[in-house]
């Protein structure tokens, strides 16, 4: 739950204690301080920044949990449960720009992970099939909430009203 800058200052400070560690002959210890470092690195690739930014889009601050979900260096190397989160608040903020192909893209890469719940997962399914059908491609739109029908004794009464509506809308087109 560190962001990048304060990641590299915390490794810096383990590093400096290693080299004491070291020069003062206390291997022990000195063992101790790689493992940290070695767990910061390891955070660093496959656990990022998500938390953080999720705390900020939860807080409504858009920017900054973009800023922060920026900061992954490359997300195809986050764990499958962190790279469907990052996904998924990724298209909710580019859902909250108006950036509805961007959105588009990363809530169709969410829906392929597992995400924290069957709710958050029909949402990730309900938001392509809605920005399809604002596109008019309602075949894609129909393939999605055929989807997110198959999680209907999974997901709140809210959601259900949601693929209705959008169901009765497909029935129009």
């Amino acid at each position: 739950m560190f962001t990048n800058r304060a990641r590299i200052f915390v490794i810096g400070a383990f590093v400096i204690m290693l080299a004491v560690a070291l020069h003062l002959r206390v291997y022990e210890v000195a063992a101790v301080i790689v493992l940290f470092i070695g767990l910061l690195v390891w955070g660093y690739f496959k656990e990022g920044t998500i938390i953080l930014a999720a705390k900020a889009f939860h807080n409504k601050d858009y920017d900054k949990a973009e800023s922060l979900l920026r900061q992954v260096p490359n997300p195809g190397w986050l764990s499958k449960k962190r790279r469907g989160f990052y996904e998924f608040i990724f298209g909710g903020v580019c859902l909250q720009k108006q950036n509805f192909d961007e959105a588009e893209k990363h809530y169709e890469i969410a829906a392929q992970y597992p995400l924290r719940s069957a709710n958050d997962h029909v949402a990730a399914l309900v938001h392509v099939a809605n920005i399809s059908i604002r596109h008019n491609n309602y075949e894609k739109a129909k393939a999605y909430l055929a989807l997110a029908d198959k999680h209907q004794e999974k997901i709140t009464s809210k959601m259900k009203e949601v693929i209705s509506r959008l169901h009765k809308e497909l029935d129009n087109k």
